[in-house]
């Protein structure tokens, strides 16, 4: 037998012996039939499948409004509420901006005095383990800010990462009375009538609550119930007052900075204040679960209505292991790089399809499964990016990769990035000036924290204001890359991402990704086919690619009545495709004759045709490389040859058909003119001379 799983829920399960209940509870407590959320119409429990009703999901719907019911007077973020509540008291105010100075300055005060003698590297633990003991003392908003910089091996030393990452789920706890007294209070229910045994301790402790493992009484599942923190509704209201007054400071007398301080105060206090209703957090996993969980790499507890409030989370247990603990990954067969790479697929699926996405990825909130399942069990924050941005971040990828820096610098209207009265024309040398100098091989390469430093000096120097959703965007894919890197120094997360933004271009029938897919494709009126190719290449490696989707939406657009421009295009490059084809075939055939049956002279180096080795080899070059893309398609999991009879049936539309016409019509004038010019240079030109093609 193997050691039991050494995570459980988020967080180390070291449980004590459970409290266990050995009477029968309230009457009432009889009557609730407490089920989880989202369930499908079969759900499995303990190996049995059960069957769920109209009826059951009517009921669930009702317990989730009386949760909701139960949390109504959860604390609601309001800039102006703190102002009046602290405005009145000078004397805390002081006392606590004196703390956080003092705390912090003598923290810096002892770097300094590392750096001046030498200690750097002899007291980097010891620094590690005071800034981690002066965040707790801080509170929760301060924990909130280490929680962040533990996933950021590229900001803070390895003694540091470690140190930081007990914020995750190993903070102090408050006394196990007040966290049972609260659950009885908040679902006004005996403990001993909901749990027949509940863990004596809490397995884990974050900024915001603490975790209990317990087993429900009415069904025998065991799940993992979050306790809010007494009083954290006072402890953070004053350290956001302070945020927010030094923001205004920030604003009105630091000229560099062009981001609106304030703004993304408010955003972050927003989303920490929501994370203070668990009830919302409910809802949020609920959404979430909706729009994500249909992957079978992705899993979404459960939510245990009748037993959540405002304050009391009731949710599936979940046994696994977090991200950062590489040893036990390896140990039961795991690959953090796999994982990561399911959450940054997951991730760019919630920024970029549904724009609903989470805002908090770190290592407490995310677990590995026995089974190598992503489960995501923290939906406190939140946030969503708007539609106009998602198809704004793509065609920004897509000009990157182009270096069409004047298309770049005209995203960031659509990004909301800049006001539409703003000149976009003196950003694009900055943005030149740093990826000429990034790019040195693909953009794939990059680095995303290179891209943010990068993207964050542009900023500096122009009058750009990044929106708060960004911000919680790049918290995001910065953990996630942060997590990776702990594994492999040379992780790359664009490189990651690429199979799924070749994806999205190819098969996406948004009007602005098929814009930006034929901006990728052709140059200067030619169609790059080593652009397409690598698009299938790497679009394939997504397990979402599907060959039918790839091929529909751009026959569509080629057929669309405002498709003219890109028609005369397709036909252009049809036609050189069609006559690559015909003459590079011809040559091997050619080529594949016996030598004595040869009939033309020996002078006749490159077969039946007169051209120059670099024309002759610009066919075959072209030719290959069109048979190599077809057998992309032809090869993907997903290709069936019945996938074509929509294809046909597009083609059988009389724009199809004309298009058809013209393009026979094309290829047989280009043939001809070959056949012409091969004639007058047998009679008038030496084999060897070099020509452009008609």
């Amino acid at each position: 037998m193997s050691a039991p799983l050494a995570v459980a829920w988020p967080f180390s399960a070291r449980l004590r012996a459970p409290k266990r209940f050995s009477g029968i509870g309230a009457p009432r407590a009889a009557l609730l039939e407490a089920r989880p959320h989202g369930s499908p119409p079969d759900v499995v429990v303990g190996g049995a499948v059960l069957r769920v009703s109209a009826g059951d999901r009517a009921a669930d719907i009702q317990a989730e409004s009386r949760a909701v019911a139960r949390a109504v007077n959860s604390p609601v973020y309001s800039p102006e509420l703190l102002a009046r509540k602290y405005r009145s008291r000078p004397i805390k105010i002081v006392r606590r901006a004196l703390d956080v100075l003092i705390a912090f300055g003598m923290f810096a005060s002892k770097l300094l005095i590392d750096q001046r003698y030498g200690w750097v590297d002899q007291n980097r633990r010891k620094r590690g383990v005071e800034l981690r003991m002066i965040l707790t003392r801080l509170g929760p908003t301060f924990v909130k800010i280490g929680q962040g910089l533990s996933t950021r091996p590229d900001i803070c030393p390895p003694e540091y990462i470690e140190e930081l990452s007990q914020l995750q789920d190993a903070l102090p706890t408050f006394p196990d009375s007040d966290a049972f007294a609260c659950i009885e209070s908040e679902l006004e229910l005996p403990l001993d009538s909901i749990f027949s045994s509940i863990s004596a301790t809490p397995v884990a402790a974050a900024s915001l609550g603490q975790v209990y493992k317990a087993q429900l009484k009415y069904c025998g599942r065991f799940v993992a119930v979050k306790v809010q923190r007494p009083g954290i509704q006072e402890a953070i209201g004053l350290d956001f007052y302070l945020m927010r007054g030094l923001g205004f400071l920030i604003n009105k007398y630091v000229s560099g900075i062009t981001s609106d301080v304030v703004a993304l105060v408010d955003e972050f206090a927003q989303r920490v204040y929501q994370e203070l209703n668990y009830a919302q957090e409910g809802q949020n996993a609920r959404r979430f679960r909706r729009l994500y969980a249909d992957k079978e790499d992705i899993l979404v507890p459960d939510i245990f209505w009748d037993y959540t409030s405002g304050k009391v989370l009731t949710m599936e247990w979940i046994t696994g292991f977090k991200l950062n603990e590489l040893d036990a990954l390896e140990r039961h067969g795991l690959k953090v790089l796999d994982l990561v790479s399911t959450g940054i697929q997951c991730s760019l699926r919630q920024l970029l399809e549904s724009g609903y996405f989470h805002a908090d990825p770190h290592p407490g909130n995310l677990l590995a499964t026995p089974e190598g399942r992503l489960a995501f069990i923290d939906f406190g924050m939140m946030s969503e990016t708007p539609e106009k941005a998602r198809y704004a971040i793509i065609g920004h990828i897509v000009h990157l990769v182009n270096r069409d820096y004047e298309a770049m610098a005209r995203d960031y209207y659509a990004l909301d990035f800049l006001s539409s009265e703003v000149d976009v024309s003196p950003i694009v040398p900055a943005l030149q000036s740093f990826f000429d100098d990034a790019l040195n091989a693909t953009v794939s390469d990059l680095n995303f924290k290179a891209i943010v430093d990068g993207l964050g000096t542009v900023f500096y120097q122009y009058p750009f204001t990044v929106p708060p959703y960004y911000a919680l965007i790049l918290r995001s894919l910065t953990v996630l890359e942060g997590l990776a890197l702990h594994a492999d120094p040379n992780f790359k997360v664009l490189a990651a991402s690429y199979p799924y933004f070749a994806k999205r271009l190819l098969t996406d029938p948004n009007p602005y990704l098929r814009d930006a897919l034929i901006e990728l494709l052709f140059k200067d009126g030619r169609f790059r086919w080593n652009r397409l190719e690598n698009l299938l290449v790497q679009g394939r490696k997504d397990r979402d690619f599907s060959t039918k989707d790839a091929l529909q939406p751009v026959l569509r657009l080629l057929l669309d009545p405002h498709g003219e421009e890109l028609r005369v295009l397709v036909i252009k490059e049809a036609v050189h495709v069609m006559e690559a084809i015909v003459l590079a075939s011809s040559i091997d055939a050619y080529n594949s004759i016996p030598y004595f049956m040869r009939v033309l002279p020996n002078s006749y180096a490159n077969g039946p045709f007169i051209m120059s080795n670099v024309e002759l080899k610009s066919l075959m070059d072209l030719r290959d490389q069109v048979f190599r893309i077809w057998s992309l398609l032809q090869t993907s999991k997903s290709f069936d040859p019945e996938l074509l009879q929509p294809v046909l049936q597009v083609l059988q539309q009389p724009e199809a058909r004309s298009l058809g016409v013209r393009l026979a019509g094309g290829v047989t004038r280009r043939l001809a003119a070959r056949m012409l010019q091969q004639v007058l240079l047998t009679t008038s030109k030496s084999p060897d001379l070099a020509f452009s093609p008609l």
